[in-house]
């Protein structure tokens, strides 16, 4: 078992399943818990979870985002750590909460603390834990995509990197305009699809000229914004989520 610095002790963390994961990827989720467990924390996942808020938000339905804020506060409260497979939901949690919560100071409060405890799955691994080689092993040539709320919101650039550089096998390439958003955008997807495709055909352009066999990202969102027309197009690359690559003991995609 790899150990972190803080060697035997128990680390105990919630796991927050977002609603793409729950929905389409429950794969995603099982991996999580495969890589946490292995290095060594204590995983739990509450069952009362359910939405962040995030599409309330976005769509300017603030009181029903509210609402969902607070019964994530209500469900994770007490949790030594509060781990997310997903930028996305993760810059709710940390950047929007205080904003939703701004005119209730006991529930600001709340929120703060909570966000001192919130971590995207790759930060909490390389910050909290630190570690960077988890034990994974993947035959193969992968390049990464920054989810925008992963990348502007929370700031995290290197951690992924370090991790996927550390499996077993790996030849990490960098694509062209990596950090370009990938069309997907929740809402914006739906509300302008012309202008999300044609974002879209500028980053499959990117993996594709890669040469990648497998394109990497921490937002189950962009993987289906990816995947769906990855696969329309018979490209050879195929979508996988950050935590699905590091539980990988072996194999090729």
């Amino acid at each position: 078992m790899h150990q972190t610095r803080r060697g035997r002790q128990s680390i105990k963390a919630s796991l927050f399943i977002t609603c793409t994961i729950d929905q389409f990827y429950p794969q995603v989720g099982e991996a999580v818990v495969k890589v946490l467990r292995r290095l060594g924390v204590d995983v739990s996942f509450p069952e009362a979870q359910t939405c962040c808020g995030q599409p309330f938000f976005n769509g300017g339905y603030r009181q029903e985002a509210t609402d969902l804020a607070r019964r994530f506060l209500d469900v994770f409260d007490g949790n030594d750590y509060v781990i997310v497979p997903s930028g996305s939901c993760g810059s709710m949690v940390r950047s929007f909460y205080s904003e939703l919560f701004a005119d209730d100071a006991d529930a600001l409060a709340r929120a703060e603390d909570l966000v001192s405890r919130t971590y995207e799955f790759s930060e909490f691994i390389v910050n909290v834990l630190e570690v960077t080689d988890v034990g994974a092993s993947f035959a193969g040539k992968v390049t990464y995509h920054d989810a925008c709320h992963l990348l502007r919101e929370l700031h995290d650039e290197d951690q992924p990197r370090s991790l996927i550089q550390a499996v077993k096998g790996v030849e990490l390439v960098e694509m062209e305009a990596s950090q370009a958003c990938c069309g997907f955008g929740g809402l914006f997807s739906v509300k302008f699809p012309h202008i999300s495709t044609a974002i879209l055909d500028s980053k499959l352009q990117a993996i594709e000229a890669s040469g990648a066999d497998v394109v990497v990202a921490n937002d189950s969102g962009c993987l289906m914004q990816m995947g769906g027309a990855m696969s329309r197009r018979n490209m050879k690359a195929k979508p996988m989520h950050l935590a699905e690559l590091l539980a990988q003991d072996g194999g090729r995609a």
